[in-house]
C-alpha cells in the first residue's frame, strides 16, 4: 500500500535512478554531458558534485589511473577527468563510446581520457588504481530496483569490486542492506531535500574492517552525517516535529539526528523526531505542533475549519490514507495554511496540524 512502508526506520525504500542496458557494460545513458545522465558530479543533472569526486578518499587530483567500466555517454568519465584522473573507459554499446570520446574532445579532455568498446566482465581492475562503476537500472520492462537486474550483473560487480584497489559503485538509493559488500562506506547524497543516488566506496581509508560504515552528504554545503552508533530514546509529542533529510533516513541515521536535535522519537518505527526546544540544523525540516488528534476524517476536518485553514500540505509516514482523496473530503474554505502530518505515535494513527517553523533547512 502506498506509503505505508515509507519513513519506517530500518526500511531501504526505493529511489529512481536511471541508466538503460547495454550487456554487461552499461549501455546508453544519455546523449551528452548536458543530458540527464549520470554524472558523477551531478552538473549532467543540475546539481553540483562537492565531495563526489573522491577527493577525500585519497584517488582524485595527481593522476590516479580510473576505469570506468560502464560509461554511457561519458557524464562520469568527464567529471573525473575534470578532476585530474586518467580515466579508461569501457562499454559495450559503440555508439555510447563513440558519444563519450566525442564528449572528451569537445571539452579539451581527450588527453585524458580513452574509451573503447569492451565488456565490464573482461577488464583488470587491478591494473588500476580505482574502479568506478554505475551499473545500469533499466530493463526491457522499465526501470529496475533490483541488483540483480543491474547491467554489468551484480555478480560481475562484485567480483571486480574484490579485484579492485579502490572503488566507486553508484547504485539506486533504495538499495537493499543485504547487497551493500562488507566493509563499505555506504554514501547518500540529498541536493536540496531530494534524494539523488547513492555510492559505494572501497578504499583503505573507507574502513575495511567487518561491518558497515554509513553516511550521509547533503548538497550544497557539503554537510557530512556519519553513523555513530547512537540509539534515540522514544518519549511523548513535543512543541516540534522535526523530518530527517531522505539522505539521513536513507542512511538509516535518524537517532543521530535526533542527537543533533536533543530530540526523541515518538514511535520507535517511524522517521519523525520530537522535541521541546527549537533547534536550526541542515539535517531536518522543523514543525511546531499547534493541534495532535487521533486520526478521524470528522475530526480533521473540524479541527482545520475552526482554524479557517483552507490550504494544507498534507505529509505522511507509515499512514495508509490516500492524501488526494483526503484533500478532496476535508472540503477546506478558510483562508489560513496549516501542514498536515499523518504519522503513527506509538502505533496509534494520529494527524498533526503543523506550522512550519524557522529551520536552517526548508521545509
Amino acid at each position: 500500500m502506498a506509503g505505508l512502508g515509507e519513513g519506517r526506520l530500518g526500511g531501504a525504500g526505493e529511489g529512481p535512478t536511471g541508466g538503460v542496458p547495454g550487456g554487461t557494460g552499461g549501455g546508453t545513458r544519455g546523449a551528452a554531458p548536458g543530458d540527464a545522465g549520470e554524472g558523477l558530479t551531478g552538473s549532467d543533472r543540475g546539481w553540483p558534485g562537492e565531495g563526489l569526486t573522491g577527493g577525500d578518499r585519497g584517488w582524485a587530483g595527481d593522476g590516479p589511473r580510473v576505469v570506468d567500466v560502464c560509461c554511457g555517454s561519458g557524464g562520469d568519465l568527464l567529471a573525473l577527468a575534470r578532476a585530474g584522473c586518467l580515466v579508461d573507459a569501457v562499454d559495450t554499446d559503440p555508439l555510447s563510446v563513440a558519444v563519450a570520446r566525442a564528449n572528451a574532445e569537445a571539452l579539451g579532455l581527450a588527453g585524458r581520457v580513452t574509451v573503447r568498446v569492451a565488456d565490464a566482465a573482461s577488464v583488470r581492475p587491478e591494473d588500476y588504481d580505482v574502479l568506478f562503476a554505475d551499473p545500469a537500472r533499466r530493463t526491457a520492462r522499465g526501470r529496475t530496483f533490483d541488483p540483480m537486474a543491474y547491467s554489468p550483473p551484480w555478480p560481475v560487480v562484485l567480483d571486480l569490486l574484490a579485484r579492485a584497489p579502490m572503488a566507486c559503485l553508484k547504485v539506486a538509493p533504495g538499495i537493499p542492506y543485504e547487497f551493500i559488500p562488507e566493509g563499505a562506506e555506504a554514501e547518500w547524497v540529498s541536493y536540496k531535500g531530494e534524494v539523488k543516488e547513492a555510492s559505494l566506496w572501497m578504499s583503505p581509508g573507507a574502513a575495511r574492517e567487518a561491518g558497515l560504515v554509513r553516511l550521509a552528504t547533503l548538497l550544497p554545503g557539503g554537510h557530512v552525517l556519519r553513523g555513530t552508533g547512537a540509539v534515540a530514546p522514544t518519549g511523548p509529542l513535543g512543541r516540534y516535529v522535526y523530518e530527517p533529510d531522505g539522505a539521513a533516513i536513507r542512511a538509516h541515521l535518524v537517532a543521530e539526528v535526533a542527537e543533533l536535535v536533543g530530540g526523541r522519537l515518538p514511535d520507535p518505527m517511524i522517521a519523525y523526531i520530537t522535541g521541546d526546544d527549537p533547534v536550526d540544523t541542515p539535517w531536518a525540516a522543523r514543525y511546531e505542533v499547534e493541534e495532535a488528534l487521533p486520526f478521524s476524517l470528522k475530526r480533521l476536518r473540524a479541527a482545520l475549519r475552526d482554524r479557517k485553514i483552507g490550504n494544507v500540505t498534507i505529509k505522511k509516514r507509515a499512514s495508509a490514507v490516500d492524501i488526494e482523496r483526503l484533500r478532496s473530503d476535508l472540503r477546506l474554505s478558510g483562508s489560513e495554511s496549516a501542514v498536515v502530518i499523518l504519522t503513527r505515535i506509538m502505533d496509534k494513527p494520529a494527524a498533526l496540524i503543523c506550522r512550519p517553523a524557522s529551520s536552517a533547512r526548508p521545509a
